[in-house]
């Protein structure tokens, strides 16, 4: 999980004053999105829009900046797979005549499990019904075409 002592070192790296850093050697800021902070001899880069936190090195082309590990990402799977679960817990419960304890409400549909949602899938018989409808479709377009063509062109044998 999260390491505080990285992030205490990380936020202590940002909070380092920009000013020591002359303009000529530091990175491009692109319109102030982002926001740089000395460490040691290279230099952190803060993503003002994303987030994101980068290690900058001075190399004989230019700078060169590395993404520092965001466990944020991580951190925002497993609370959704935590609360996943949970309604899942709290379905079979309800399920088995076991009222939910203390003040927990009604699980709530997650939009993106089907399942939960209640979703049904097209049977075969569906999938066969939609299938003849488009091909009866093409042929009546086929169909209008060579008519068309036939009447453009009525020298045409086809």
């Amino acid at each position: 999980m999260i390491r505080p002592a990285a992030l205490v070192v990380a936020a202590g790296l940002l909070a380092v004053p920009v000013a020591a850093i002359s303009q000529t050697e530091m990175p491009d800021s692109e319109n102030g999105r982002f926001t740089f902070s000395q460490s040691g001899a290279d230099v952190l880069r803060l993503d003002g829009r994303t987030g994101q936190v980068s290690l900058c090195s001075k190399r004989e082309v230019g700078w060169s900046c590395m993404t520092v590990p965001d466990e944020r990402a991580a951190l925002e799977a497993e609370i959704s797979r935590l609360q996943r679960e949970n309604v899942v817990l709290k379905r079979e419960l309800m399920a088995r005549g076991i009222p939910l304890p203390g003040n927990m409400q009604e699980p709530q549909a997650h939009p993106s499990n089907r399942e939960e949602l209640g979703v049904r899938l097209p049977s075969d018989a569906d999938l066969e019904r939609v299938t003849a409808f488009i091909e009866k479709v093409w042929r009546r377009l086929v169909d209008m075409v060579q008519t068309m063509q036939k009447e453009q062109d009525p020298d045409k044998k086809s």
